[in-house]
């Protein structure tokens, strides 16, 4: 019986996914390739090369602290998926927006969650960035997709930053849920669910289809994970 319900489960989700147009394994960010970097210039190809005494040269002159590329991405974005945090703080210091969206409908915040970068995340919310901003065409947040990798560090930074803890995106799942119906039930995941837990996150809100996080724990077969639940009161 379990194994039957843990098949309807996984298909279910599975299927919903692909018909959103979500790929299973993380959600859809675009990186620059390398033929965007090639071609990027003045505040852009600072971003993304680090070069920070640059960034100030264009500062200096006026340049567009947010001027976008053809996907969107602002410097900011392309220096979280380079990693260039002296970009990062140099952009924010001089006044870029943190909070601007890509093509993608992703801001730097979630890039850096998605990519499990806590040192980036760290960064972006001391310098002021949003953990609450709606994000993705799946209507999400950083919470949503970090919880969905179990990047169990970026989860418990974005909560201490007042993520909101339970988002229902629109495939009708939370952070919580996600932590569990996309999850592999594995150490990293079981942290994110403790995490979520404590920092009091409902165990009552369902998917669509009315399944508690509780059920599809059981369906799954994740007993580390059926304990956190029923300890927490989840029925």
């Amino acid at each position: 019986m379990r194994h039957t319900l843990h098949h309807v489960f996984v298909q279910g989700a599975f299927a919903l996914v692909a018909a959103c147009g979500l790929a299973a394994p993380a959600w859809a960010q675009t990186a620059p390739n390398a033929a965007e970097i090639a071609r990027y210039q003045g505040l852009h190809a600072a971003a993304h090369s680090g070069d920070v005494a640059r960034i100030a040269q264009l500062v200096a002159v006026r340049a567009d602290l947010n001027v976008r590329d053809a996907n969107g991405r602002t410097p900011v974005h392309v220096a979280t998926f380079a990693r260039q945090r002296g970009a990062i703080q140099a952009l924010a210091k001089a006044g870029a927006q943190l909070e601007l969206l890509d093509q993608d409908r992703y801001d730097a915040v979630t890039i850096a969650s998605v990519a499990d970068d806590e040192e980036s995340l760290r960064l972006l919310l001391s310098l002021g960035a949003s953990a609450k901003l709606v994000t993705s065409r799946y209507d999400g947040t950083a919470l949503i997709a970090a919880a969905h990798l179990g990047h169990d560090g970026v989860v418990r930074q974005l909560i201490t930053a007042g993520a909101p803890l339970d988002h229902v995106n629109n495939l009708h799942w939370t952070a919580l849920i996600e932590s569990i119906v996309l999850g592999n039930g594995g150490p990293r995941h079981q942290a994110t669910l403790r995490a979520l837990l404590a920092a009091g996150a409902s165990t009552r809100l369902t998917d669509r289809q009315g399944n508690t996080p509780l059920a599809q724990a059981k369906a799954h077969g994740y007993a580390e994970m059926v304990q956190m639940l029923e300890k927490a009161g989840a029925r």
